[in-house]
């Protein structure tokens, strides 16, 4: 049996090419990241800026760059099966290689030190880190193509996410590694029981957070999609004051805002399922209309 082959022939070009800028800031980030933990002139207000900062910030370019491809391609009416492949293809480096290997290169040194403090720890320790870097990556991958699957056209009423979304996951790794980074030195002396204390914590907590956010993104917990639910539309004037106090914490600090904000944002999705797990309520009947949404050029990008 003959099957035809189709040929794509027109493309749109402006929303492709942002597409591809957020697969090259995702290169971007695993290429700062492979350099380590040395510090490069990159800004003149921050003139020691590490590189597995620069590698945080580039996926949270990536993230700008996701949104603003879906923006261009409904604005001009170009959006086609074509750019949401091609979305999802720069999706799986972006927010599944690039914070993964983060993950493996930011605790290499912590890793090298208990080869020398614990040689019978560190090998455990070492494959366990990977292990969980692999698990993170393999379920952005699989949570991507699952979208290509489920997919609904219709962006107005998606109103929930089911799972962690994939740039809301890559948020939360790459906001603790820039908050380690370029924002605990300047709170706490180098050397203080309190830097210590954070950097341990952060540390030690990293590949279970990494795990987590992992399988947090291939689960049917639902979460709620923010700017469909409290900003689009006609929404109460306390959205107004709730979304003026949220750009005031950014202003006063990025870094943590952007810390707190993605790993509240997937505490969320679990404190809520199990609240309706032991209170036997049910989700608003409106989350029940789409069951999957996911960042891609079909649907509204952002979280």
């Amino acid at each position: 049996m003959h099957v035809r082959k189709h040929r794509l022939r027109y493309v749109s070009i402006l929303p492709s090419l942002v597409t591809i800028l957020n697969a090259i800031f995702g290169f971007a980030a695993i290429g700062f990241a492979a350099k380590g933990a040395t510090s490069e002139k990159f800004f003149f207000h921050k003139p020691e800026l590490t590189y597995f900062a620069m590698a945080g910030y580039m996926i949270f370019l990536g993230m700008v760059a996701d949104v603003l491809d879906g923006r261009l391609a409904r604005l001009s009416k170009s959006t086609s099966s074509f750019g949401g492949q091609l979305d999802s293809l720069c999706d799986a480096i972006t927010f599944g290689v690039a914070p993964a290997f983060l993950v493996l290169k930011f605790l290499e040194g912590r890793l090298a030190e208990l080869t020398e403090i614990k040689p019978a720890f560190a090998g455990p320790a070492g494959k366990f880190v990977w292990l969980c870097a692999a698990v993170y990556m393999a379920c952005a991958i699989i949570r991507l193509a699952r979208f290509n699957v489920e997919n609904e056209e219709d962006e107005s009423a998606h109103m929930n996410f089911w799972g962690l979304p994939s740039p809301a996951a890559a948020g939360v790794v790459a906001s603790i590694v820039i908050f380690q980074q370029d924002l605990l030195p300047s709170i706490a002396d180098t050397g203080t029981f309190l830097y210590r204390f954070a950097e341990n914590t952060i540390l030690y907590a990293l590949p279970f957070i990494t795990l987590a956010a992992g399988l947090l993104m291939i689960t049917r917990i639902r979460y709620p999609h923010i700017v469909n639910q409290f900003i689009r539309g006609n929404k109460p004037f306390s959205n107004l004051i709730w979304g003026l106090g949220v750009v005031a914490i950014i202003i006063w600090n990025t870094q943590l805002a952007i810390a707190l904000g993605f790993c509240g944002f997937a505490a969320l999705g679990i404190v809520r399922w199990f609240y309706y797990k032991l209170t036997g309520k049910k989700p608003r009947l409106e989350a029940e209309q789409h069951p999957l949404f996911e960042t891609g050029r079909h649907d509204d990008d952002t979280v």
